[in-house]
């Protein structure tokens, strides 16, 4: 700032004010001033800022993948929320782990973001402690968590694929299997399996025929090798509810590879309307959540928990549960 102060000709409070916008400055002195933050390549730095104001201009975001449709979309909807605000985004991926959750919260909440947003209820003991004791806006999204932190913006997995399930029940199929992952680690594909399993007790189709396949999120080419474990151990099943759309392209390429009609011998159907189900041949049924509002709703959320603590408020807790609904199509 003394650099840019000297090479404008000015004190380094006047160029203080001329960045943070904060006193009567002429507009000669503003333009020699930006000239030569233009010439010298100066960036402001916020961190004196910060400790005094409490405001560091960003928030978080912890998603499990950034090469799912679902979540780059739901970022998509938190920038589109929080435009205009001010506030940047700070992004952080956990591959599904709540180990990597809390190791990212740890090196993020260093930097003191002004709020943060989680994808899903589940958490390791001290990622819990730190969200509760930072005194910062939590948003948990993507689940309906029993034990919520604060906020919540999201649905129930496990109902959703239930619906899905009915629905196949409705449609004429009898004995319906799901594939999956082999671990936890996913906690929503959890929920979908559970789901799963819910419906066929609900239905009294007796047994569950689960095919845990991968470690999550399972691949395209996981789901063709676990269509095909699910055919040779059940061949009676007639429908295969999968974890994602991915798992069901995956299944439905391996269907036509081995001449296996869909949906004539089996139905296939996933979740997450991503676009291969879309443009598959057979189009996918699957479950549609609109990921894109997921993110609008998040951010502005935390935009008004935010803007209450810097009054000296604290919104108090919201959970609002997002639609999602059962598209059919070709595939059953």
């Amino acid at each position: 700032m003394a650099d840019v102060a000297e090479r404008a000709g000015v004190s380094t409070m006047t160029v203080s004010r001329a960045l943070r916008k904060g006193g009567p400055i002429s507009d000669e002195t503003r333009r020699r001033i930006m000239a030569a933050i233009d010439e010298l390549g100066y960036v402001l730095d916020q961190t004196a800022g910060t400790l005094s104001s409490k405001r560091s201009g960003f928030v978080a975001t912890l998603i499990p993948s950034i090469n799912n449709s679902n979540f780059s979309d739901t970022v998509r909807g938190i920038g589109e929320a929080i435009e205009g605000s001010g506030l940047q985004l700070l992004l952080g991926r956990t591959d599904y782990l709540v180990e990597n959750e809390e190791t990212l919260l740890e090196s993020m909440l260093t930097r003191r973001p002004e709020g943060i947003i989680l994808t899903g209820g589940s958490h390791t003991p001290r990622s819990r402690r730190l969200l509760e004791t930072v005194g910062i806006p939590v948003v948990e999204t993507w689940d309906l968590p029993l034990e919520p932190i604060e906020h919540v913006i999201g649905f129930s997995n496990a109902a959703a694929i239930r619906a899905l399930a009915h629905d196949l029940h409705a449609r004429g199929y009898r004995n319906i299997g799901f594939i999956g992952g082999t671990t936890n680690r996913d906690t929503r594909g959890a929920d979908r399996r559970l789901g799963y399993s819910q419906a066929i007790a609900e239905l009294g189709l007796g047994q569950a025929r689960i095919i845990s396949f991968g470690s999550p999120p399972i691949s395209m080419e996981q789901g063709g090798e676990a269509i095909a474990q699910l055919l040779d151990q059940w061949p009676e099943v007639d429908a295969a509810i999968c974890v994602s759309d991915l798992s069901a392209f995956g299944a439905l390429m391996e269907c036509h590879r081995r001449g296996i009609s869909v949906p004539g011998r089996i139905a296939i159907a996933g979740f997450g309307d991503f676009e291969v189900s879309r443009c598959s041949h057979p189009r996918l049924t699957t479950v549609s959540v609109d990921a894109v509002e997921i993110g609008r709703a998040a951010g502005s959320l935390l935009l008004r928990a935010i803007e209450a603590r810097r009054v000296g408020q604290i919104l108090p807790p919201e959970r609002h549960e997002m639609p999602f609904r059962v598209v059919q199509r070709e595939s059953t």
